[in-house]
């Protein structure tokens, strides 16, 4: 018998993943979550750098990055110029400072674009469980496991499910392009 709640944790793990992604979406303060995950070439292998070091935020504007291994710093320099952030890092020989310019227009525009992609990207995987567990109850259906009745009322709450599962999607989003859109 096919119980809609067994495949909720699919959906819940859409919604974390993209939660996940928006942090690293740059607003207009600083935050750790933007640069924890770029890649830096560390001990012969590439790591995320909140493993090599440590991220604080020092203003609204300003990052600092402490690297427990000082030999690091030009790893994490180059990791973070690579990372297409727009940010220009300052090495001084102790730690490595993140000044974060203002937001352009433009650049505001080009982050909410990015932000409707995440968002499809989330939608598009919730579709993608919602035809999975389509599918099965079909399938059970076929097997004569269930009734036709029970499938179009495993369908329904499903549907409900989906539903629950983009309104958050689309409050999520919502919240970041008012975070990206504040000056």
């Amino acid at each position: 018998m096919l119980n809609i709640n067994d495949f909720k944790a699919d959906f819940v793990k859409v919604v974390d993943f993209l939660k996940n992604d928006l942090t690293g979406l740059r607003t207009g303060r600083a935050s750790t979550a933007m640069v924890e995950n770029i890649p830096v070439e560390a001990y012969g292998t590439k790591q995320p750098l909140k493993a090599v070091g440590t991220i604080m935020v020092a203003d609204p504007k300003t990052l600092t990055v402490e690297p427990w291994d000082k030999g690091l710093l030009g790893a994490i320099e180059k990791g973070i110029r690579d990372s297409n952030l727009g940010i220009n890092p300052v090495n001084d020989g102790r730690l490595i400072r993140l000044s974060l310019p203002e937001l352009t227009v433009e650049r505001r525009a080009e982050l909410v674009k990015v932000l409707h992609q995440k968002l499809e990207s989330a939608r598009i995987s919730v579709r993608k469980a919602r035809e999975e567990v389509r599918e099965m109850a079909g399938a059970e259906e076929k097997d004569g496991a269930i009734s036709e009745d029970e499938k179009y009322r495993v369908q329904e709450d499903l549907e409900k499910m989906v539903k629950e599962f983009n309104d958050k999607i689309k409050e999520m989003g919502e919240k970041k392009e008012t975070e990206i859109n504040t000056i």
